[in-house]
């Protein structure tokens, strides 16, 4: 209770929540008299960065520099702008289009929602959109990440419920367009309650050029996606080489970035890197707490003792997983919760592993828009300025559309499982 007080006390104090999370840690300490625990403080701290799936968001952030100096970012903007700018509030939907496109190059919430808060925003804040309504969609996009493939989450559930990647990724599909649909419909009323703009149609001619000047970026995500399914390179690896491909691009085939503006990408990609990272390793600090106390081990038997229903036990999988991803990054949160919580599924109430894996993923993701911990909410509201509280006011109905979207996963299996099982 009291280290709970804390925490509320520190956020209301205006204390980052970065710090946050490390003065927590020492309170429960000072608390319990675990003194010993000092000790081992700064090696969770940096164990915290050490998964090696982290290396990817770097390189994926790198890649959003590249894209954005090239002009490939823009390029992809224009795509779905050809496809879809008629309608009104065209850019809006242009946004969630693209926030697709990126989600089949990056595989990373956090990194998804820096390169579009740079590339979108602006877009639509000129064409006369509400800026916080425009950091709202674009960080609301960013949630397809963890569902369309390369997912950066369902490598890493892949790696410790030893479970095929690829299949996993298939099992994704159907919730991902779920998804992407239901946020249609969210951006549909928002446009009728804040009066988005109409874009004005776009000539058959110029609609045609923008799909041939599109094609060269179009590259970059069958590069990444081919190179991982393929298993030529992880996705530290296709990252990499991504980000070769948009320099490239961006230096002999577009011609808009210079030598001049490499090494500036790299330092915004480290600046932005660090701040991520930083929270990361905070965050990974107080899971170390939470686990040192067998907290995930005594809920899950807490758990099996109230419902013998799978689909009960998944919605209550579904709301505990919602709060806990409210406080730790979902990276750690993988780490801790699925080796806990998938013997319990798979063997006590039969549920199918890529279910629980599409679901855990999902659900966890959410954790990076909800405060106090936010880490995609708070890197939109580093990306554009616009105040953390605001943009987490306003994601409200896109968060509820996906908590309906776990609820059609957690009643009807086969929307993650009939693809998979068809190939």
């Amino acid at each position: 209770m009291i280290a709970a007080g804390s925490f509320f006390t520190f956020l209301a104090a205006g204390v980052p929540i970065s710090f946050t999370l490390i003065l927590l840690a020492l309170v429960y300490i000072a608390i319990t008299g675990n003194w010993i625990l000092l000790q081992s403080l700064p090696q969770q701290f940096f164990g915290g960065m050490e998964n090696y799936g982290l290396l990817a968001l770097p390189l994926f952030i790198l890649l959003g520099e590249f894209m954005n100096a090239g002009g490939i970012g823009r390029r992809l903007m224009a795509l779905a702008l050809a496809l879809l700018g008629q309608l009104r509030g065209g850019l809006a939907y242009v946004n969630l289009v693209a926030n697709m496109m990126m989600a089949s190059i990056l595989g990373s919430t956090v990194a998804q929602i820096t390169i579009m808060s740079r590339i979108a925003v602006p877009e639509m804040v000129r064409a006369g959109y509400p800026k916080d309504v425009s950091v709202a969609i674009t960080a609301a996009g960013g949630l397809l990440a963890p569902i369309i493939p390369p997912s950066m989450m369902f490598i890493i559930f892949g790696v410790i419920a030893q479970l095929p990647i690829g299949d996993l990724f298939i099992a994704g599909i159907v919730p991902g367009v779920m998804m992407f649909a239901s946020f249609v419909l969210v951006v549909a009323w928002l446009g009728r309650r804040h009066g988005f703009p109409a874009t004005p149609p776009m000539p058959v001619r110029a609609r045609g050029r923008a799909v041939w000047d599109a094609l060269p970026a179009a590259v970059i995500p069958v590069l990444i996606v081919g190179t991982i399914l393929g298993g030529i390179a992880t996705p530290t690896e296709a990252a990499a080489i991504a980000a070769a491909a948009a320099a490239f691009i961006g230096l002999f085939i577009y011609r808009e970035m210079t030598w001049a503006e490499i090494l500036p990408a790299f330092v915004n990609a480290g600046r932005s890197s660090a701040v991520v990272l930083f929270l990361i390793a905070t965050a990974h600090v107080f899971s170390w707490v939470i686990t040192f106390e067998n907290l995930p081990a005594m809920v899950a038997s807490w758990m099996q003792s109230l419902t013998t229903s799978p689909v009960v036990f998944l919605l209550m999988l579904n709301l505990l997983l919602l709060v806990l991803g409210m406080v730790i990054d979902p990276i750690p949160a993988i780490i801790l919760i699925v080796p806990v919580f998938l013997p319990v599924a798979t063997g006590v109430y039969g549920i199918d592993p890529f279910q629980f894996g599409v679901i855990i993923c999902l659900n966890l993701t959410l954790g990076l828009l909800t405060p106090p911990v936010g880490t995609g909410l708070f890197t939109a509201a580093l990306m554009s300025g616009v105040r953390a509280e605001t943009i987490a006011r306003l994601i409200l109905p896109f968060l509820a559309s996906i908590g309906l979207v776990l609820v059609l996963l957690a009643f009807f299996p086969q929307l993650s499982t009939a693809l998979k099982d068809m190939f």
